[in-house]
């Protein structure tokens, strides 16, 4: 199923979006039945919420080794980025490299909202206990900015 998506800020792109999705339920009910939704966009992640989790990740990249190419070592914070974003879903992605090996196919951050980016720093707590990481005095001070924001 096609989804056509149309961001509206203003009255003015209302009227832009009417013109659009009507043009577009008229050519679809020519091949099937259209379901049309309008839904409240959830705000994406906050900028508290990004500046927190970069020192998280520090925190674990410089404290917990991790398998890699069947070596423990040390993984800089993007991979870290990668593997915990991956630990949100349930169902992982992965596809055969252009030379060999595999990429995961991550989820992007920047195109979280609010709650899934609060999961992922929920996720990487979590993480970081098992593991016993020691976080930053940048972590933990942002981390005090991060509750008293969501009270």
């Amino acid at each position: 199923m096609k989804e056509l998506v149309i961001p509206v800020k203003s009255v003015r792109d209302l009227q832009f979006a009417v013109a659009r999705i009507t043009s577009a339920i008229g050519k679809g009910l020519e091949r099937a039945p259209v379901e049309v939704a309008l839904r409240h966009q959830e705000d994406k992640r906050s900028l508290s919420q990004n500046k927190k989790l970069w020192p998280m990740l520090g925190d674990v990249a410089s404290q917990v080794q991790w398998p890699m190419n069947g070596a423990m070592g040390y993984l800089a914070a993007e991979d870290w980025k990668d593997i915990l974003t991956a630990g949100l879903d349930s169902e992982q992605r992965v596809t055969p490299g252009i030379n060999g090996g595999f990429v995961m196919l991550g989820r992007r951050t920047s195109r979280m909202r609010k709650a899934e980016f609060a999961a992922l720093i929920e996720l990487i707590y979590a993480f970081g206990s098992e593991h016993g990481v020691q976080w930053s005095e940048p972590a933990l001070a942002i981390y005090d900015e991060y509750r008293e924001a969501a009270a």
